[in-house]
């Protein structure tokens, strides 16, 4: 079976849930607290929206409730994948990055944040955000934290600022594998990084982490996010996707070369 297709991900929350991990949204798991085996299943939406929606749909016939970040900025933003993926009973996000779309101007970037976050309550009653990565951008969008708390309008969480990452293991699809924080901009967790990859938590397919569940070799507590667009089961939908985020992944490395010189 082939990495990345909606097969191969239906047959890793099978060998998860086999391994007696509990599913849950990222909300769901601030609200909690809970202990023993989790993994919060969060989804960034950075382009083609029907992807979410069959991602969506298919946790819904597993019994499974996850959390799905949406871009305020085509092609992200399309309400009605926004409308069926909230009627499939998942918990809806902002995927922001207001920090980089007014060029890092803090003022702008706090009035486009409420503006946006507005928007999506109209969906849902949003409680959590996600930064978005914008790696073509020298600019972070969580920078925007330095300025103002997103608190103070009812945001529980941002997951790479207010998670504690020495009880969660963070799983990431970035690059189109599990091991890409090597090449990530931003996509990471680096003062966990290390630790992990000492303890041999380094996994770099889907078989490899299926295999780390069913050994026993997977922390209690996981964050497992992806990117939906990359799990297509269409031949030739997949081949793009392949090719496509391997172009991305040696534009990557180029910029972070270029930025570190």
């Amino acid at each position: 079976m082939r990495d990345f297709t909606l097969e191969k991900y239906e047959q890793l929350l099978t060998t998860l849930r086999q391994a007696g991990y509990r599913f849950m949204a990222l909300e769901d798991y601030v609200t909690e607290a809970p202990k023993g085996k989790v993994c919060i299943l969060r989804h960034d939406v950075d382009a083609r929206p029907e992807c979410a929606v069959s991602m969506a749909m298919k946790e819904k016939e597993m019994g499974i409730r996850a959390s799905y970040y949406f871009r305020a900025e085509l092609p992200s933003n399309s309400p009605t994948a926004i409308k069926q993926v909230v009627e499939a009973g998942h918990e809806l996000g902002y995927h922001y990055e207001d920090y980089v779309l007014t060029d890092g101007i803090h003022e702008d970037a706090w009035e486009h944040f409420q503006r946006k976050l507005e928007y999506f309550r109209h969906f849902y009653p949003v409680k959590t955000i996600c930064a978005h990565g914008s790696p073509r951008s020298n600019l972070d969008n969580r920078a925007l934290w330095d300025y103002y708390d997103y608190r103070q309008l009812g945001i529980i969480c941002e997951p790479y600022t207010d998670l504690d990452y020495r009880k969660v293991f963070y799983l990431t699809d970035t690059g189109r594998r599990w091991d890409g924080y090597k090449m990530s901009m931003r996509d990471k967790i680096p003062h966990a990084q290390e630790q992990w990859k000492a303890s041999g938590l380094t996994f770099h397919s889907s078989d490899d982490i299926i295999r780390g569940a069913e050994e026993g070799r997977l922390p209690e507590q996981i964050l497992l996010s992806t990117h939906p667009q990359r799990w297509v089961g269409n031949t030739k939908e997949w081949l793009w996707e392949y090719g496509s985020q391997e172009v991305k992944n040696r534009v990557k490395q180029i910029l972070m070369k270029v930025r570190r010189e």
